[in-house]
């Protein structure tokens, strides 16, 4: 049975999206306005409209509590409401100024993703409103996004049909045409399914697009999931198939590649012995900085073996050189880098953060003797 119980119509243009809490019911509107309602008879809230984009406000999401509404819109922000009152918390703007199209938050409430226009996908701190990493897909407009139920990764789809794959730390771990038009939607079922023989867990996906599919998908990405430091470092060495290698070259944007190490039969054993020479006599990479850049992805990828069989904390990692940092600095984004290395950074690139690609507020950088003093520690008790 399906019966009509109420209409709603204070909007003055159409009406983009819904969504509800456990006892709201908020909606968005080209009209610029969020609106707010109870579940309990529809009546709108003393507080609502929610006034403050200038354009069109595309997409609108609860926290999984309740307490924190979403919205995006055209005018390029994301904006975080307190529910109770209507009070606004944060304005977050998009580090490009595209419009904002999509918002989502992580199932711990901890993180607020937003799609830009021009493909940009951010991911907020939201208990500090300050964005924590920063990444892009090639082409198209980001348009879905969906949280795995533990919230380790997340998906966005993009108005030209590319479903993409993201962890935690923005890392880019599949991405792939999806549908042959532009992708609608994107969503997880919330309950996992589990391998009985190995006690592993995936996650089934729905995407649904223009060209009048909609997709099941199963995704499992073992190696974010809660394993131990041996099974990270499994993932990184000899063990990884040739299909593994595939992901990591579409991961590091290096996805023209796939055919050629495919036909070369590239695992990875053999990807951690690729050397210039390899690359260009026997894999016949023609163009020199196409080879330096695959070079510099595997050193990146021994670097991380290193570190991981090492037992070194990640914290204590330098981002730019991926090693122990010996004399660490907290840059002007908030992280923290061996000096020497952001100082080299800054000298000869353009002024912008390692971590986030944003332009730093200032040069300034600041000895981070905490985090020095606890390597130190760290240091005397391992290697003696």
């Amino acid at each position: 049975m399906v019966k009509l119980i109420h209409t709603l119509a204070d909007h003055g243009d159409d009406v983009n999206c819904c969504a509800f809490s456990f006892s709201l019911l908020a909606t968005c509107s080209l009209d610029k306005t969020i609106r707010l309602y109870s579940l309990h008879d529809f009546t709108e809230l003393p507080h609502s409209p929610l006034k403050f984009h200038t354009y069109a406000v595309h997409c609108c999401c609860f926290s999984p509590s309740g307490h924190i509404l979403a919205s995006c819109s055209t005018d390029g922000t994301t904006v975080l409401w307190n529910t109770e009152n209507g009070q606004m918390l944060a304005v977050m703007e998009q580090p490009s100024g595209s419009p904002v199209r999509v918002c989502q938050f992580s199932p711990d409430s901890r993180c607020l993703t937003s799609g830009a226009a021009d493909g940009t996908v951010v991911l907020w701190n939201v208990q500090s409103y300050k964005l924590y990493r920063c990444g892009n897909v090639k082409d198209g407009s980001l348009v879905a996004c969906a949280f795995s139920p533990n919230g380790s990764f997340f998906v966005t789809g993009s108005s030209c049909g590319d479903l993409t794959v993201w962890d935690d730390k923005m890392r880019c771990l599949h991405s792939e045409k999806a549908h042959d038009l532009g992708i609608t939607c994107c969503n997880f079922s919330s309950q996992p399914v589990s391998d009985g023989e190995q006690g592993l867990q995936f996650f089934r996906l729905a995407s649904c697009g223009q060209d009048c599919q909609v997709k099941i998908w199963i995704v499992s990405f073992t190696h974010i999931l809660a394993r131990s430091t041996e099974d990270q470092l499994k993932q990184f060495t000899e063990d990884w198939s040739e299909e593994d290698v595939s992901t990591w070259l579409c991961a590091q944007d290096l996805k023209d590649l796939v055919g050629i190490f495919k036909m070369n039969n590239i695992d990875g054993k053999e990807l951690l012995n690729l050397t210039k020479e390899s690359l260009a006599d026997d894999l016949k990479i023609d163009s020199l900085g196409l080879r330096s850049k695959v070079l510099r992805k595997i050193e990146e990828l021994r670097t991380k073996v290193k570190s991981l069989s090492s037992g070194i904390p990640d914290e204590f990692i330098c981002p730019i050189t991926r090693e122990l940092m010996k004399d660490p600095v907290i840059a002007s984004d908030g992280y923290s880098y061996e000096k020497e290395a952001i100082e080299n950074w800054i000298s000869k690139k353009k002024r912008t953060s390692p971590m986030t690609n944003l332009v730093l507020p200032s040069a300034v950088l600041t000895p981070n003797r905490t985090l020095k003093m606890a390597i130190n520690r760290w240091l005397e008790t391992h290697q003696k």
